[in-house]
C-alpha cells in the first residue's frame, strides 16, 4: 500500500535513471545519424537514395543546343578512327566512285568485316556489327529514308558524320555521345546490296557543309 509522505524508493529512482539515460542516447544517435548519413549509398543498400543525374535540373541523356565547342573530351570533336573498330574491316567502296559519285553529294566509303581472313566481306560476321562514334556531337536519327536506311548524324559545330544502313539504333534523336559510344548496328537497310556501313564525314567551312574523304580521318586505323 502507498504511504502518504514517503517519496519513490530506490528502485523506482534507479528505474527512472535508466529510462532518462535511454531517451537521451536515443536522441543523441537520431541526431547524429542526420549529419552523418551518405547520400552517396553502397549498391548493396536495400533502399538506393535518388540519383544524382535523376534531380532536378540535371538530365541523364543531354540535349541538343547552340554551340557545342568545349563539350566533349578534348581532341574529340574531330573525327578519328575506324567506326567499326575492328581490325577484320575492310572497305567494300572507296570515296567518290560507284554510288558514292558525285563525292560532293554522296562522298562516302563503305565499310564491311572480314571474319574468314580471305580479305573480302562477309556477310555472316558483318551483320549486326557495332557501330561506334568517331566524335563527339548530338544524334539524329533517320528510321528508314531512302537511299539511306536506317541513318544517324552525329554533328557538333565543326563536324558531321553519317552512318547508313543500320540494322538498328542504340541512340536516339537529341542525345549527346562520346567518341567511341555504340550508336548502332550494321544492316542492309534502304539502298544497299548487302550488310555494310556507309560512312561519311563533312565539315564545316565557310558557311556550309563539305563533303570529305573519311580516310583522311582515320577510318581504317588499326587495319592491316
Amino acid at each position: 500500500m502507498f504511504h502518504q509522505g514517503h517519496g519513490p524508493g530506490p528502485t523506482m529512482v534507479i528505474f527512472l535513471v535508466i529510462i532518462s539515460l535511454g531517451l537521451f542516447v536515443l536522441l543523441a544517435n537520431a541526431g547524429n545519424n542526420e549529419v552523418r548519413t551518405s547520400r552517396w549509398l553502397g549498391p548493396n543498400d536495400a533502399m538506393q537514395p535518388m540519383h544524382p543525374l535523376d534531380e532536378p535540373g540535371l538530365r541523364g541523356e543531354a540535349l541538343a543546343q547552340p554551340g557545342l565547342r568545349g563539350r566533349g573530351l578534348p581532341g574529340t570533336e574531330r573525327p578519328n578512327g575506324n567506326p567499326l573498330r575492328s581490325p577484320h574491316t575492310v572497305m567494300t567502296q572507296g570515296y567518290g566512285v560507284g554510288t558514292h559519285a558525285p563525292a560532293e553529294v554522296w562522298g562516302a566509303i563503305d565499310l564491311a568485316i572480314d571474319s574468314t581472313g580471305d580479305g573480302r566481306a562477309d556477310p555472316e560476321g558483318t551483320w549486326n556489327h557495332p557501330i561506334y562514334a568517331t566524335h563527339h556531337g548530338i544524334v539524329k536519327v533517320t528510321p528508314n529514308s531512302y537511299p539511306a536506311g536506317n541513318h544517324v548524324w552525329v554533328t557538333n559545330d565543326a563536324y558531321r558524320t553519317g552512318y547508313a544502313h543500320l540494322a538498328e539504333f542504340a541512340v536516339t534523336t537529341g542525345q549527346f555521345v562520346e567518341a567511341g559510344d555504340l550508336i548502332g548496328f550494321i544492316g542492309s537497310t534502304g539502298m544497299s546490296s548487302g550488310p555494310h556501313l556507309d560512312y561519311q564525314v563533312w565539315v564545316w567551312e565557310h558557311g556550309r557543309w563539305v563533303n570529305v574523304n573519311p580516310l583522311g580521318f582515320g577510318a581504317l586505323d588499326g587495319v592491316p
